[in-house]
């Protein structure tokens, strides 16, 4: 189960909204969604949750790149909305060709000669090593910007010791613990 919030700052202080993700397929799609939710081009944070295993966040200011954190990057890797956070720059990968991705998958889904099993004869699924799209290793813990809200409140040392149930905590750091009541 997935929970997301919005953040944004206005010159009122913080305005919290929960958000449906549905239509989110991409990290432009999530970064338009925070846009949205900001008259003045003022920092809105994303926040995503899934249930005990892992929480994102992702910071808009203006027409800024969006930057991420993501609190253990293995877990996120297996769920959807955390692949749109694990983007190439984040995993220090080279960006794909989508082009040549559609021409090396076969029609059953499997990279053409490649089979199904690994070379030791299991499933791939059964690594315990999870795998990025391009084989390469997705590392457990967490990746991206620590610093993300240093800025705002929350430190990065504070933020590496936050658990799956952060948002109370981040939206207290940041000085928005009475209206994240009205998402909750």
């Amino acid at each position: 189960m997935y929970f997301a919030a919005l953040l944004a700052r206005t010159e009122d202080g913080w305005k919290a909204s929960d958000t449906e993700l549905d239509d989110v397929e991409t990290l432009s799609d999530l970064t338009d969604l925070a846009r949205e939710a900001t008259v003045d081009d003022d920092t809105v944070i994303v926040f995503i949750e899934q249930e005990d295993a892992w929480f994102g966040l992702v910071r808009v200011d203006g027409e800024e790149d969006p930057r991420i954190y993501v609190s253990d990057a293995a877990a996120a890797a297996r769920s959807s909305y955390g692949e749109i956070l694990l983007t190439d720059e984040l995993l220090g990968r080279e960006p794909e060709d989508p082009d040549v991705l559609e021409e090396l998958v076969d029609l059953d889904g499997t990279e053409d000669g490649e089979p199904d099993e690994g070379p030791d004869g299991m499933d791939d699924n059964d690594e315990e090593e999870i795998r990025a799209d391009d084989g390469s290793v997705v590392p457990a813990g967490p990746l991206g910007e620590t610093g993300i809200l240093a800025d705002l409140g929350l430190a990065e040392k504070e933020l590496l010791a936050l658990g799956t149930d952060a948002l109370v905590e981040i939206a207290d750091a940041l000085g928005a613990a009475d209206v994240l009541e009205t998402v909750q």
